[in-house]
């Protein structure tokens, strides 16, 4: 891929994002992105999406979805912040909540609130580990020493909704996430219910393929969901994982073969990948779900 090309396409995102934060009548036309950079329209929408891992009309969504989030947050109402972030109407934003925001703009707005969170804590070999749970499903796993510091990241995350720990009602959900801890293969499949783009799905569907005991590089993936050029937008994707262990991201490595990030630390991040390639080499990790 040639320079000039990469060049036009980080034009173009710019521009889109220049327009984004300025007017807010409709995402951008691809003609107008082709006179801009003076890269004919369809090949500039193919490049786009090597590069970025999104087209320019997903990437211009995605920009709006941002400033419809910070919208709700400002207090203004959701008709307000529908029309400053480009939509045309709120039943368009309504159509797409569920799956952008995780619940519908109006609980959005008042951070969750409406939202009935249960969160369970246990001990495990890395330190501890909180699930928390809305009825739809997990919302968020971490890992970590300190339940007082999970527990606020969790209140911050859902800041207006109603959270109780209750570590009954979670304890199917806990014990699966132990035994995936401990290296073990999944015994039975988790439900969800997390705020993703369409690119974080692909990339976090992709992640819950690979087997037990086995580890892909950022480039792997990105080739793997048709976005060879993606690989940073993949580590990003990764990073934003709100679900650790439930979506393996630490089974994705850096593309020379070195551990790369995690948002719970190195340490576990190898503690995991060693204690899943030792349980599938002495046959414990043979199950047909996803991990």
């Amino acid at each position: 891929m040639s320079e000039q090309i990469v060049s036009a396409v980080r034009e173009a995102a710019a521009y889109i994002e220049r327009r984004s934060e300025e007017e807010a009548d409709g995402p951008v036309s691809l003609k107008e992105l082709g006179d801009h950079t003076g890269v004919s329209p369809w090949h500039l929408q193919r490049q786009f999406k090597r590069v970025l891992g999104v087209s320019p009309r997903q990437y211009d969504d995605a920009l709006r979805m941002k400033r419809l989030r910070r919208g709700l947050k400002s207090g203004g109402g959701v008709a307000g912040a529908t029309f400053e972030a480009g939509y045309g109407s709120s039943s368009r934003v309504y159509e797409r909540a569920a799956a952008a925001l995780g619940m519908t703009p109006a609980n959005y707005a008042k951070d969750g609130a409406g939202q009935h969170i249960r969160y369970g804590i246990a001990a495990c070999g890395l330190g501890q580990v909180l699930v928390a749970a809305t009825e739809r499903g997990i919302c968020r796993v971490e890992l970590g020493d300190s339940e007082a510091k999970m527990l606020r990241h969790l209140r911050e995350e859902f800041a207006a909704a109603a959270i109780e720990r209750d570590d009954e009602a979670l304890e199917a959900f806990l014990a699966e996430i132990l035994r995936r801890l401990e290296g073990r293969a999944p015994h039975r499949d988790l439900p969800l219910d997390i705020r993703a783009t369409a690119f974080q799905r692909q990339v976090w569907e992709e992640l819950r393929r690979i087997p037990l005991g086995e580890t892909r590089s950022y480039a792997e993936i990105a080739a793997a969901i048709g976005r060879p050029a993606a690989m940073r937008a993949v580590g990003n994707a990764c990073a934003n994982n709100p679900v650790a262990i439930a979506i393996p991201c630490h089974r994705v490595l850096r593309n020379d073969g070195k551990l790369g990030g995690y948002a719970w630390g190195s340490e576990r991040k190898q503690a995991l990948i060693a204690a899943e390639r030792a349980a599938a080499s002495s046959g414990a990790g043979r199950s047909g779900k996803k991990a």
